[in-house]
């Protein structure tokens, strides 16, 4: 059976990030981070996703997210089994992030 990540809405992401009971973890590469990520969000690339050691703390929700959320659920079987618990998957990925209106850290000046 392949591992399945929960899809949550952008809101309850949110909603979870401000009362510290998640993470959100990106999956993008360094260089798509750098030019525009959600704030607080930590950057582990599928390149290097395995290397990275997720070290998450146990009563944490771990939420994964990409650009559309494509990329995310290509690789959910990957990315769930570095959590011991429940995965999660921001439904629509960062485009849906910022059309929901929530805050985007953007540089564009950062190399694409």
């Amino acid at each position: 059976m392949t591992a399945k990540l929960k899809s949550l809405p952008a809101i309850e992401v949110a909603q979870r990030l401000r009362t510290g009971h998640a993470v959100l973890i990106d999956v993008r590469e360094a260089d798509e981070f750098a030019r525009r990520h959600v704030p607080g969000a930590l950057s582990r690339p599928l390149s290097t996703f395995e290397a990275a050691h997720l070290k998450i703390e146990p009563a944490k929700d771990v939420v994964f997210t990409c650009r559309s959320g494509m990329r995310t659920e290509a690789n959910c079987g990957r990315l769930a089994t570095a959590v011991e618990g429940e995965a999660f998957v921001l439904q629509g990925g960062l485009d849906a992030w910022a059309l929901a209106g929530l805050p985007v850290k953007e540089d564009r000046q950062a190399p694409l």
